[in-house]
């Protein structure tokens, strides 16, 4: 049986939206809005939004979080181990954070595969030139 800290984490699903008054950037709160595409439960993208606040306020303050803080975390949140795992690996497996040597870090990964994307969709399918996009 695999415990659900250490379950996969490589990829997760995300919600795409084709109107343009959908967009996250026309929202009052985009991260709250870029949070329930990945989360259908909207307490879980709370948290979610509210961990990654917290692992970039730590970043700044030069004390990042720990894995080993989890019990912390878990009072904090006020949920059971296996649904902290479960938003933080779809966190991971979004490539919005890491989990590097114990510690958590907001990651690029996330928008680089986005880039990537747009850029693969806007040539290959729309036979675009790169320069317009």
């Amino acid at each position: 049986m695999t415990l659900v800290k250490d379950a996969p984490r490589t990829s997760t699903s995300f919600v795409i939206r084709s109107d343009a008054n959908a967009r996250v950037t026309a929202s009052r709160d985009p991260f709250y809005e870029l949070m329930r595409r990945l989360f259908q439960d909207e307490r879980t993208a709370i948290r979610a939004e509210r961990f990654l606040e917290m692992i970039l306020e730590r970043e700044a303050s030069g004390n990042p979080i720990r894995t080993n803080e989890w019990h912390r975390l878990l009072d904090e949140f006020g949920v059971s181990r296996s649904s902290f795992y479960a938003m933080r690996n779809k966190l991971l497996g979004a490539g919005m954070i890491t989990n590097k040597k114990g510690i958590y870090r907001v990651s690029g990964q996330f928008s680089k595969d986005l880039v990537d994307m747009a850029r693969w969709w806007w040539v290959a399918v729309l036979k675009r030139d790169i320069g317009g996009l």
